[in-house]
């Protein structure tokens, strides 16, 4: 079988959003967003959120990590330790307390642990928690708009454009999958078991982000991390016979990245990370640039795959 990267014969499945999917996201908007009200006529209350300034003492003398200003808590939580929330209670904005506590005998500062200790604090503000409806307030208010018509129109424009670019997405990612398949390539056992070590690393740094471990991943999923990389050797070899594809294709097409498109790429990175791009560029090496290079011509390999195949919707 020839390399066949032209002509590729492929269906775009397109999802029309529901009125159904517009309600459940509004509603997941109420709940994310409750309308916010100060209390200044009553003291506080389980349940109520309290700004408050504080600052731990310990025999006498301040200690690390127990000052915080314009600290929220929501009293009743269990957020802070045993005992302080309760003090908080039946109290009025701009009063001071003194909360005394005892430290549990398994804290993780060895310092602290089974001491006895006093946060001297400060109640700043009181807020309540009801939820909006979904009404012309609503919109204005959160979403911006002048109406819930508006609104809801906005919604189903957001929600139909998402699902066509993932439509799109995933018809490109199956024209490349054909793509690949006609290509010669063994993959050895050594590029796939770099290539499934290259998944698991990328799988750590996104738990990462969310302050997981891969260990904690696998006790959730009820999994091995030997299991694991069994699982993702299907996507491993995928990775890299499409990579392989995009080169060849790039060294058919004579395609190439200009300082133009490197600029673009760069913006776009910039931006989904809200920083400037004089900032990104300081961060900028060898691998980043390689990265970027990489980026673009894959863009332009999809591309130009894309206009050449056969498409039905």
């Amino acid at each position: 079988m020839s390399f066949t990267y032209k002509g590729l014969r492929a269906k775009l499945d397109r999802h029309i959003v529901t009125e159904e999917e517009v309600n459940r996201n509004l509603q997941r908007l109420v709940e994310q967003n409750p309308r916010i009200a100060e209390i200044n006529d009553r003291p506080t209350e389980q349940g109520d959120e309290i700004v408050l300034d504080y600052a731990g003492f310990c025999d006498g003398e301040q200690f690390a990590g127990g000052t915080a200003e314009d600290q929220t808590l929501v009293l009743g939580s269990g957020m802070f330790i045993p005992g302080f929330e309760e003090q908080l209670l039946d109290k009025v904005p701009g009063e001071e307390v003194t909360v005394k506590v005892t430290f549990p005998e398994q804290y993780h500062s060895e310092a602290l642990a089974g001491k006895a200790a006093e946060f001297r604090c400060k109640i700043k503000a009181i807020r309540v928690k009801t939820p909006y409806e979904l009404d012309d307030t609503f919109a204005r208010e959160v979403g911006r708009c002048e109406s819930m018509e508006e609104m809801r129109k906005k919604m189903q424009e957001s929600l139909q454009a998402y699902a066509d670019e993932r439509g799109e997405m995933d018809l490109q990612d199956g024209l490349l999958r054909q793509a690949a398949e006609t290509l010669e390539l063994t993959v050895s056992d050594k590029m796939l078991a770099d290539a499934v070590e290259e998944q698991l690393q990328n799988m750590r740094a996104q738990l990462a982000q969310q302050g997981l471990t891969l260990e904690m991943y696998c006790q959730f999923m009820s999994t091995t991390e030997d299991a694991l990389r069994e699982d993702l050797r299907p996507q491993a070899e995928f990775a890299i016979r499409s990579r392989a594809a995009i080169d060849e294709i790039v060294q058919i097409e004579g395609l190439t990245a200009d300082e133009e498109d490197i600029g673009k790429a760069l913006a776009i990175i910039a931006r989904h990370n809200n920083i400037t791009v004089e900032q990104l560029k300081e961060q900028y090496d060898a691998a980043l640039e390689q990265a970027v290079i990489n980026s673009v011509l894959t863009g332009k390999v999809m591309q130009l795959i894309r206009a050449a195949a056969i498409v039905e919707e």
